[in-house]
């Protein structure tokens, strides 16, 4: 596909498309252009030629260019997690930087089809019998990507490191979990982020705390569980809501809870799209009770909440930033052992916590 054929599709002209397609500071005045003429390009797979283009002004050192694919372990694409999306914009813009090439954003189907071409083509295979079918195959049937790098975003499950492996010789991971060095990552501890968050709850007074998000091998919840063990408060369980950590899901759990007699003076939540759900849920009903909400992530919509999301703070641009420069340093062979960058999270003070003290 070129850019003529985009331009078309996206009901602009060919010079924005270039601009927006080859230059990472390029912001289009249309909301959501940009992001449709990128959803255009990623569809049809459409990648620059860097190379023809530096010929093409008259340079005669072409640096060699690396494709970067991304994979989101999470969800099947990045409308699904606002947080992973925010981290995404960003680290495309570093991508264009650096003269990458932006290449393929594969999902949890993609990657477990890798040896068996045709299982993404039937959908009625659910997702444990195309894990069956992925284990059968032999890793050896998997092709090998050169020159090319992938960027994980999300915990990746723990099956299908060998298949990333075998077709990546180099990977970096972003997430609030850290793996057993099985790969470079950058993270900002999801453990650390949550027991700053009921920490705050418990020193507004808060004692009887909910917890909505997953609990499944998940530092959030161990950071909850932690932050209440600190300050001899126990684990009641019945105010542990397990959840796909959606907004749709953080909705339906705070309506069952507000159907209880007994209500938690403060809810956390493990992100902030599940927090965004609770809030809402709380405006539509009709009773007069306003917990303590507070989350993690600092996505944009939690500015936009009623009230405005107390949440913690995780650095998107700079974990972006230094998950693309290890990547790099790991194709020009800069190091070789697998490293891990944390970064510092930071609590956000807003609306939506009160004291009961």
């Amino acid at each position: 596909m070129s850019l003529k054929d985009i331009a078309k599709e996206a009901g602009t002209s060919v010079s924005t498309v270039s601009r927006v397609l080859n230059n990472p500071h390029h912001s289009c005045n249309n909301s959501g252009l940009e992001e449709k003429i990128w959803e255009i390009a990623k569809k049809q797979k459409y990648t620059p030629n860097i190379n023809a283009k530096n010929l093409k002004c008259g340079a005669t050192n072409v640096e060699k260019h690396y494709t970067i694919d991304i994979f989101l372990t999470r969800f099947s694409s990045l409308d699904e997690d606002p947080f992973f999306k925010e981290v995404y914009l960003y680290l495309k813009d570093e991508i264009l930087e650096q003269g990458c090439i932006l290449g393929e954003i594969l999902n949890y189907l993609d990657i477990i089809s890798l040896t068996e071409k045709s299982v993404s083509k039937v959908p009625f295979k659910s997702f444990d019998e195309v894990v069956s079918i992925k284990q059968k195959q032999p890793l050896s049937t998997i092709e090998h990507k050169k020159d090319s790098g992938l960027i994980i975003l999300g915990k990746c499950p723990t099956e299908l490191i060998q298949t990333l492996k075998k077709r990546y010789s180099y990977i970096v991971g972003i997430d609030r979990n850290p793996t057993n060095f099985e790969y470079d990552e950058v993270i900002c501890n999801g453990m650390s982020a949550a027991e700053m968050a009921v920490e705050y709850l418990i020193s507004l007074g808060h004692r009887n705390i909910a917890y909505i998000g997953d609990c499944t091998y998940e530092t959030r919840y161990i950071g909850y569980y932690q932050a209440l063990f600190n300050h001899k408060i126990p684990l009641n369980h019945s105010n542990i809501y397990p959840s796909n950590q959606t907004k749709k899901d953080g909705y339906k759990i705070m309506k069952s809870i507000l159907e209880k007699d007994v209500l938690p003076s403060a809810i956390f939540c493990a992100n902030d799209i599940t927090a965004v759900g609770v809030l809402e849920a709380i405006k539509s009903s009709r009773k007069k009770y306003y917990p303590s909400v507070v989350s993690i992530d600092n996505i944009k919509e939690s500015e936009q909440t009623d009230p405005m999301l107390t949440t913690i703070d995780i650095p998107k641009k700079e974990t972006g930033h230094l998950a693309l420069t290890l990547l790099l340093d790991q194709i020009k062979g800069k190091h070789k052992n697998n490293v891990r960058v944390e970064l510092p999270c930071k609590l956000i003070v807003r609306s939506s916590c009160y004291s009961k003290i």
